[in-house]
């Protein structure tokens, strides 16, 4: 594996490579370069034949606070960075989907945006009882295109799906875990170990039959492409109006939006 600037990479155990989400101080948000290497990150993975399976989660407390304000304000004004990002966006889900080595995720604290993509497109997810999933798009005044379309109304259903996305309405890891869209939920201290525990058991496993148990599962998400593809358009056609702009302006206050 090549060295990243924004993913620490290490291996706990035998087979395991894991990839850490880190930005001190800032939640594990995901600016320019981390989002670039959320996306690259999963093709290394599966050409690497010493990686048997992937672990990820977010240094320190947090999985990720979501994208960077200022790579969002930068979409805004300038059209290459937007479809730069779009491109970038599509791989991050895409990859993780068609990554052939299983991916595990240990969520903790927030999981937004492209950090939230990852965690619960992993094979199998692990959060902890007090984590917060939290799909801020509309909030920011955009579609909720990124992974929910592809993954949500098949995790807990098109009802849930439409009351959380339509509503940024927060999800602990105990009430995600209720609903389906994670597999498993711990006490919070943990998390990392049994995610750990998975992803070496996963590592130790037939990785042919692994590898295809979880291409032909997948299909399931890749039936799903063309919808997220549109809302994924949708989404990034929304950082051309105008309520993006006060979205940005409500997040930076801390306050809710005021959309006219």
């Amino acid at each position: 594996m090549r060295d990243y600037e924004k993913l620490k990479i290490d291996w706990p155990a035998e087979g395991v490579l894991r990839i850490v989400i880190s930005e001190p101080g800032r939640l594990n948000a995901v600016d320019r370069t981390g989002h670039r290497e959320l996306a690259e990150v999963w093709r290394d993975a599966g050409d690497d034949d010493a990686v048997r399976a992937v672990l990820i989660r977010g240094e320190g407390e947090a999985f990720s606070a979501g994208g960077d304000l200022s790579m969002i304000e930068e979409m805004t004004r300038d059209h290459a960075t937007r479809m730069r990002v779009f491109a970038e966006a599509r791989d991050i889900v895409y990859n993780v989907i068609n990554c052939p080595k299983p991916v595990v995720s240990a969520i903790q604290g927030p999981a937004v945006g492209a950090g939230l993509a990852v965690a619960l497109l992993a094979d199998v997810s692990v959060a902890g009882r007090t984590a917060r999933v939290i799909d801020g798009h509309t909030r920011l005044g955009v579609a909720a295109g990124d992974h929910a379309a592809i993954v949500w109304p098949l995790l807990c259903g098109l009802a849930k799906a439409k009351y959380h996305l339509l509503l940024c309405e927060p999800v602990t890891g105990e009430q995600a875990e209720a609903m389906g869209l994670v597999s498993l939920c711990v006490d919070d201290d943990l998390v990392h170990e049994r995610a750990l525990e998975v992803a070496v058991r996963l590592a130790n496993g037939s990785a042919e039959a692994i590898r295809l148990t979880k291409y032909a599962l997948n299909n399931w998400l890749r039936l799903a492409g063309p919808s997220f593809d549109a809302s994924l358009a949708m989404e990034f056609l929304g950082f051309t109006g105008p309520d993006v702009a006060e979205g940005v302006r409500a997040v930076r206050d801390k306050r809710p939006p005021r959309f006219t």
